[in-house]
């Protein structure tokens, strides 16, 4: 089932959502990872050029989720997007920051 996550005011419709805490340093921080599917060309250019922030106001509604966070992982199935018809796998981890 597709969720939506919000990076800041970007809107990504995501798959395969897993929700977590972890304690790093005495601290619980929340981590979330998910998969999404990006077309080449301008989508490509509009997601990695948001992704290259790493630091985002984090929104997932359907969990009542909200936080600050920062990615932890990154992963993409295809490094070349210049073609508008390509389609890659996207995988992204987020962690709270406090």
């Amino acid at each position: 089932m597709a969720i939506e996550v919000i990076l800041d005011d970007y809107v990504l419709n995501v798959t395969n959502f897993e929700e977590d805490v972890k304690n790093e340093n005495g601290n619980v921080l929340i981590t979330i990872a998910f998969d999404f599917k990006v077309r080449g060309g301008k989508e490509y250019h509009d997601v990695t050029v948001h992704l290259y922030k790493t630091t985002f106001d984090v929104k997932v509604p359907e969990r009542n989720l909200a936080f600050k966070g920062k990615i932890n992982s990154y992963a993409t199935s295809r490094t070349d997007f210049t073609d508008e018809n390509s389609l890659a796998d996207f995988q992204l981890e987020l962690i709270e920051i406090k």
